[in-house]
């Protein structure tokens, strides 16, 4: 993909990759989740049956190594682009930390950095704790750099198109006698109803942004599938990774019980989209690759799981584009904002109280929170 706005990304002089993190080894794994739950009061013992999940692949979580293959192709890619600019990498819960990666591009010198983060949607633990997290970052590095945190990204091309093409990769490796009646099954983390009911809130569009954003994207898929195939396929969204108390309701129906329904209505073989992920993760390798590929051959469904965008070119030079969206924003150049769908391309600037903590409000940037400190006035 090349972006019709060159080379310039002033007032930018930095890019920050922002993650989740993932431990590196199995001593990594608990001292990991519990900088995750920090605050929710979740018992070691929790912790310890949790980790399980990260004990069966060595006590490893390839995110990391995904991020550093993702940092290395985003360096490749701005330099073949002309895009002379650092991109520096900083995680929330584990090694490198946010505020390790800050502290660099201080003595580095950088003044405004762009921020892109592995999250696609809007909701509380996907978009404005991540905001959080650069509030608290800004407080407690003294003179940090400005930090702008680029769009949500779920509907641009270049998060769309290598989910396509996944997709039909995975239907062509069916049997063919399987293939036309193959279901798609999109695939995301479950949150609490209620962070769902939060996400977008005091949007034009109001709460729900968070499900709603999922079924644009599933629609979008869905449709290009059946284009290129001339075959419209069952489609549905589901969910993986509830980890919440019983009590507390999350989004359903969980992937691996739909998947037992699909079997008891004479369903053989379905394809997984995992639209809500960036890249192959632990919830990927876990949930999907380990557990419902399990039920599926369990409940004698032939299945195949679609690939995430991961490092794919069109990704990467997704990320260029929003970098170069946002620094012509900045600089009051207009400029198309690219994005397929019903929903069009998200703001620069959350709206107030948007995805909001679900316990008590926290200071976050990159919005138009009138109690909340910002550091960005852009379109204010």
């Amino acid at each position: 993909m090349t972006s019709s706005l060159g080379a310039d990304v002033t007032p930018y002089d930095a890019l920050l990759l922002l993650s989740f993190g993932g431990p590196e080894k199995p001593e990594d794994v608990v001292p990991f989740l519990e900088n995750v739950t920090r605050g929710r009061g979740i018992p070691r013992e929790r912790l310890e049956e949790v980790g399980q999940h990260y004990f069966g692949f060595g006590g490893k979580s390839p995110i990391n190594d995904q991020n550093r293959a993702l940092l290395a192709a985003l360096r490749a890619d701005l330099a073949e682009a002309g895009v002379d600019l650092p991109v520096y990498w900083g995680n929330r819960n584990w090694d490198p930390y946010l505020n390790d990666a800050v502290e660099q591009m201080k003595a580095d010198g950088v003044q405004r950095a762009a921020v892109f983060t592995t999250s696609a949607y809007s909701s509380y633990s996907s978009c404005r704790q991540y905001r959080e997290n650069l509030a608290d970052v800004t407080a407690e590095v003294e003179g940090a750099p400005r930090l702008d945190r680029l769009r949500q990204y779920y509907n641009h091309p270049g998060f769309i198109d290598p989910f396509v093409d996944a997709t039909l990769g995975c239907l062509a490796d069916l049997d063919a006698t399987l293939r036309d009646d193959a279901h798609l099954v999109f695939v995301t983390h479950s949150i609490p109803t209620t962070m769902n009911d939060g996400s977008g809130l005091n949007s034009p569009a109001g709460g729900g942004a968070y499900v709603r954003q999922h079924l644009d994207v599933m629609a979008q898929v869905t449709a290009r599938v059946a284009e290129a195939t001339g075959v419209e396929r069952p489609h549905e969204l589901v969910y993986c990774s509830r980890s919440g108390a019983p009590h507390v309701p999350w989004l359903e129906p969980d992937v691996n019980d739909r998947l037992a329904e699909l079997a008891a209505d004479g369903v053989k073989a379905v394809v997984m989209i995992p639209i809500g992920f960036v890249s192959d993760h632990m919830e990927v390798v876990y949930d999907l690759d380990t557990e419902a590929m399990a039920t599926c051959a369990e409940l004698g469904i032939e299945a195949r799981r679609a690939s995430t965008p991961g490092v794919d070119p069109r990704f990467v030079a997704m990320v260029r584009d929003l970098l170069l969206e946002r620094a012509a924003v900045v600089r009051g150049v207009e400029t198309v904002r690219r994005s397929v769908g019903a929903l069009g391309a998200g703001p620069d600037l959350c709206a107030p109280g948007c995805c909001p903590h679900p316990r008590a409000p926290r200071p976050a940037l990159c919005g138009r929170d009138d109690e909340l400190p910002t550091n960005d006035e852009v379109n204010a």
